[in-house]
């Protein structure tokens, strides 16, 4: 699937069920509470979405300094807007990462270095949200208690999160482990069909080369580079805590009760679902399964405006910032480029050094 299908797809699918959604569920009464909306509040949201920003490019800034690298916070919002807009044109949001490479690599930061600050930027806000979603069920168990839809959403959510954790301990203790896996896994796609023959050599030196650059930059963060990368552990927090103080700012604008906990909790557990969600940027799916989800912090006929508003400020304007940056820094040719070709694998692990020498260059 080329960009421009991958764009495209993610707009039709995005709209399309927006546009069911809001047929689905607006009445007369939706539309005169939300001309009523109390303009302040959605200032506050927009706010909100604002320092979010700057906490993630605050958070590119810290991984980097973790791997003796240094770029400026301006560098790091343009980091942001182009994972938003990688995001939003792949499967699962897995394609953030080469356009964030590229710009780094660009900027001489190795490439080693730049798969893992793109990769442990990810890693944080997964396995945060896995810390979360089950403690805060566990302190409110309330909130699940006759919510059939909720309590299988949690389900599927928790597995997930399970996994997630097992592997990281496994990458960390046993990356030998990880890369047999990997290599049986690539095996087992080839014989079904899903992966070329000629492929499976370059997919296996692939997982071979970010198993050994998680394991090295890991190393280095817990070491010299400890500091920033427990700062970037606080700045993950305050990231995801104004993400999700957006839908409360939301559904009190239209002075609707609300209770914050349960609207962070079910914004955790949707969020995470989505990472998992084969459609582009998860489109589609975050428009529909929003307004399901939501229908249960709000009357129905506010669920879907909620579902839709929720993602226009917390998806839509950094998407539309990370096209507009990714045309002007890069290019559409390269930006089709970089969304249909890997980046090379020929790069060794032993390449990735943290020698203080490159840290000099990057200002």
């Amino acid at each position: 699937m080329t960009l421009r299908k991958g764009l495209v797809l993610f707009l039709l699918l995005s709209f399309g069920v927006s546009a069911v959604v809001l047929l689905s569920s607006v009445d007369g009464e939706t539309w005169s509470t939300v001309l009523g909306a109390d303009k302040r509040l959605l200032l506050l949201a927009l706010v909100f979405v604002l320092l979010a920003w700057a906490c993630d490019a605050s958070r590119f800034c810290a991984l980097a300094r973790a791997a003796g690298e240094k770029i400026d916070f301006k560098l790091g919002m343009v980091l942001t807007w182009l994972h938003y807009f990688g995001c939003a044109v792949t499967p699962m949001q897995s394609g953030g990462g080469p356009f964030q490479v590229y710009v780094l690599y660009k900027r001489k930061v190795a490439l080693g270095k730049g798969i893992a600050i793109t990769l442990t930027r990810t890693l944080l806000t997964i396995l945060i949200l896995g810390i979360v979603v089950p403690v805060a069920v566990f302190i409110e168990p309330e909130l699940l208690r006759g919510r059939l839809f909720l309590k299988g959403v949690f389900s599927y959510v928790l597995a997930f999160i399970i996994i997630s954790w097992v592997l990281v301990v496994l990458s960390i203790t046993r990356p030998a482990s990880i890369k047999r896996w990997g290599r049986v896994f690539t095996l087992w796609l080839k014989n079904f069909g899903v992966v070329k023959p000629e492929r499976v050599l370059k997919i296996v030196k692939r997982i071979n080369l970010e198993v050994d650059n998680y394991n090295l930059n890991i190393q280095m963060f817990f070491s010299c580079g400890l500091k920033y990368f427990l700062l970037a552990i606080v700045l993950s927090v305050f990231h995801l805590l104004f993400i999700f103080s957006v839908l409360p700012c939301l559904i009190a604008s239209v002075d609707l009760p609300f209770h914050y906990l349960q609207a962070v909790l079910a914004q955790a557990v949707f969020t995470f679902l989505l990472y998992f969600v084969p459609t582009p940027g998860a489109s589609g799916v975050a428009e529909g399964g929003g307004a399901a989800l939501f229908g249960l912090l709000v009357p129905w006929n506010m669920a879907g405006v909620m579902a839709i508003a929720w993602r226009f400020f917390t998806e839509y304007l950094a998407i539309a910032m990370g096209v507009v940056v990714a045309v002007k820094l890069l290019g559409w040719g390269v930006t089709e480029e970089l969304y249909d070709h890997e980046p090379p694998v020929e790069e060794e692990a032993g390449e990735n050094d943290f020698s203080d020498d490159h840290g000099d260059h990057h200002e």
